[in-house]
């Protein structure tokens, strides 16, 4: 099992996401993994979404490990269908979905000039497209059982742009437009949409030691997925439309 500083020792939850059922897209590693770990651990029932399943399995059994409940659905945020069949079967074994985090994306790209249009749908179709999947999806059953919390995972390059990331940031700003559009949609319906602007992440870390994770100068996954927990447990009349987490020192 993990060493890193927020793994349990036992099977105590904190409990701040108690019988909640929160998908968690891309966690079979880096930010998805770390918030499907810290969900689990706060009592959430965990849906583990990402194209490598035998890496969902192992996402599924540490929460477990932990005494958490958890399921592994493979999926391609990318494919309209699988994304609809993640929702309904999410909905089938848990009678509800409470939270929803698209986290699912990739990089990609270069400067715009040297771009190849291959490159460009790539990127668009699994960061932009695939967030636009899973957010109709999961506000469609948030709106019919009543209510819901969305999570988008944009980046720093979502609300900021340099030079060699046009195609990233392309998708990244999208999902803020989509993200700011859905929530004044789900505003009437107790649905909240936030966004979580990440800088540079050291995805490697989430099984990381304490020692190693000191030693990074990126982001630690896991004080994202903390942003993850505390969007997902603000009270009734509380919304967060976007949090911005970069490096210390970072040139903005």
């Amino acid at each position: 099992m993990s060493t890193h500083k927020y793994m349990l020792k036992t099977n105590d939850k904190y409990g701040r996401l108690k019988e909640k059922v929160a998908i968690v897209t891309g966690s079979s590693s880096g930010i998805g993994k770390a918030i499907a770990l810290r969900f689990g651990q706060e009592g959430a029932r965990v849906v583990v979404a990402a194209r490598r399943i035998a890496l969902c399995e192992q996402t599924v059994a540490q929460i477990r490990e932990q005494g958490g409940e958890a399921l592994a659905i493979q999926t391609d945020v990318a494919d309209e269908r699988q994304v609809e069949r993640l929702i309904s079967e999410t909905v089938t074994r848990y009678g509800r979905l409470d939270i929803l985090v698209n986290n699912a994306g990739i990089g990609g790209g270069s400067r715009v000039a040297d771009t190849s249009t291959e490159a460009f749908d790539q990127v668009l179709n699994v960061n932009l497209r695939g967030t636009f999947f899973c957010c109709r999806a999961g506000f469609r059953q948030m709106k019919q059982q009543g209510g819901g919390v969305i999570i988008n995972m944009s980046s720093v390059a979502g609300v900021q742009a340099w030079a060699g990331t046009g195609t990233y940031s392309a998708s990244k700003h999208g999902i803020m437009a989509l993200t700011k559009s859905l929530a004044d949609e789900g505003r009437q319906y107790n649905i909240k949409v936030s966004a979580i602007c990440p800088g540079a992440v050291a995805d490697e870390l989430v099984d990381a030691s304490p020692t190693d994770i000191e030693r990074s100068e990126k982001i630690d996954p896991f004080d994202v997925a903390e942003a993850a927990i505390y969007l997902s447990t603000l009270g009734k009349h509380a919304v967060v439309h976007q949090i911005v987490i970069d490096r210390a020192g970072a040139d903005w």
